[in-house]
């Protein structure tokens, strides 16, 4: 299911669990993220996720 959401949830989410997805290229992401975040670029998404990313907590991909 995807829901777009604001600040203030994206907080929430974190706060609760959430696993919080980077998408942009390894260059971009050491320049900038969200602390915490876990970069999985686009372009190697479907082949990493399944090893990274953990099916019982909600994900935020951004």
């Amino acid at each position: 299911m995807v829901t777009d959401v604001d600040r203030g949830a994206l907080l929430e989410l974190i706060a609760s669990g959430a696993q919080v997805v980077d998408v942009l290229p390894e260059a971009e992401f050491n320049n900038s993220h969200i602390p915490g975040a876990i970069n999985l670029p686009l372009k190697q998404l479907d082949r990493a996720a399944s090893s990274v990313l953990r099916r019982d907590k909600p994900v935020v991909v951004y």
